[in-house]
């Protein structure tokens, strides 16, 4: 497998056919969190922010994947119901558009989870 050094060069070598999804997924987290720095981590590319990972996605045969971790999953599952989901994975089909508003709620959500884990290690 080959070992990625940038979300740029990671993007250059996935399929063609998941091009668009990957880009709506992307133009969905840019837009809500315009801050956040995309490089790579666990070779995929991950959105960070303060040099935290807040998100990962992927590119794949069939499916794009959304990594925003496992609390996600859980807070938005009634509107996660109709994708496949797992412990800290949502899989978006290839057939039909990245669902953009719920992307930047999960992404929202994780800015907030963060702020919140940040909060609680200055108390300590």
């Amino acid at each position: 497998m080959k070992k990625y050094a940038t979300a740029k060069e990671y993007l250059r070598d996935i399929p063609a056919h998941t091009i668009e999804r990957i880009e709506e997924l992307r133009a969905a987290i840019g837009s809500a969190v315009p801050a956040a720095e995309e490089t790579i981590s666990y070779n995929m590319p991950v959105y960070k922010l303060n040099g935290r990972a807040l998100v990962y996605y992927a590119a794949y045969e069939k499916h794009v994947g959304f990594y925003p971790t496992g609390s996600p999953i859980v807070v938005f599952a009634d509107e996660l119901a109709k994708y496949k989901t797992s412990k800290g994975a949502i899989q978006f089909p290839l057939d039909k558009k990245i669902p953009a508003a719920l992307v930047k709620k999960i992404v929202k959500y994780r800015i907030a989870e963060e702020a919140e884990r940040a909060a609680a290690k200055k108390k300590k």
